[in-house]
């Protein structure tokens, strides 16, 4: 998903993006899940590669991720069963992740695997910006991956500007420095946060996340961006019995509540 079309997308509505983990809740759902969400509405999805230490991850995602592994996902099998995904998929698909396991599968492979199963760009919180111009920007370039770089209500807008110079696909607003599964609070000082960073008017789409869990908080959120993302939320309806036919009203209950 590059700027221009999730800009243009935004002219005609609120950008809803969904978070959840391969592997999760059985092995093989990854690919059944994304299939059925596009189908509900959901405009791009992030996919995240589970991680024995996922450090900015709440108690929700945290389990999801150890059964994940658990039940065996490893980023091999992730690209293996990807392989199928761009027949089924229309809709642009994000990688999310911590570093350490691409590190291990080798980060040109990485780059590589993604590109052939149509993966749009990838979110890797624990990568320095420095590091990733130093060391990685060719080869994402290469393969034409997007990297996400986030920004936290404490980045100066000088960091906020190189972020948008590097970005080719959206910046990931968090919405506070918790970890994931907090409700979305547009406290005073949050607003102020969300109309700075929209007073500066960045070449790239800014998609909130962390809190997002409702109609309410996505069309907070959407007020002051151009999408927004929900993870823990969706990732306790895949806890449930019988989650495959509830996806669509959870999808329905926050696009048209």
């Amino acid at each position: 998903m590059q700027k221009e079309n999730l800009t243009k997308a935004n002219a005609d509505k609120r950008l809803l993006s969904i978070y959840y983990t391969a592997g999760y809740p059985t092995l093989n759902s990854t690919v059944d899940i994304a299939e059925r969400l596009e189908k509900s509405g959901v405009d791009f999805l992030e996919i995240g590669f589970p991680y024995s230490d996922p450090v900015a991850d709440g108690p929700v995602i945290q389990k999801s991720s150890q059964i994940a592994l658990e039940n065996g996902m490893t980023l091999k099998t992730l690209f293996e069963q990807l392989k199928g995904l761009p027949k089924r998929v229309t809709i642009p698909v994000f990688l999310m992740g911590y570093f350490n396991p691409v590190l291990q599968y080798g980060v040109e492979n990485f780059c590589k695997s993604c590109q052939e199963v149509g993966i749009t760009g990838v979110i890797i919180p624990d990568l320095p910006m420095y590091e990733y111009e130093e060391l990685y920007q060719d080869l994402f370039t290469k393969y034409g991956i997007s990297n996400v770089f986030l920004v936290t209500p404490q980045t100066s807008d000088e960091r906020i500007r190189k972020i948008d110079g590097l970005s080719n696909s959206f910046i990931y607003l968090l919405s506070s420095n918790a970890t994931t599964g907090k409700n979305l609070e547009v406290s005073n000082q949050a607003e102020l946060y969300f109309k700075r960073l929209a007073a500066m008017n960045l070449k790239s789409p800014l998609v909130i996340g962390f809190g997002i869990s409702d109609a309410k908080t996505f069309q907070k959120a959407t007020d002051y961006a151009a999408g927004a993302i929900i993870g823990t939320a969706f990732v306790n309806i895949l806890a449930q019995q019988n989650y495959e036919d509830k996806i669509e009203k959870f999808i329905k209950s926050i696009v048209n509540p």
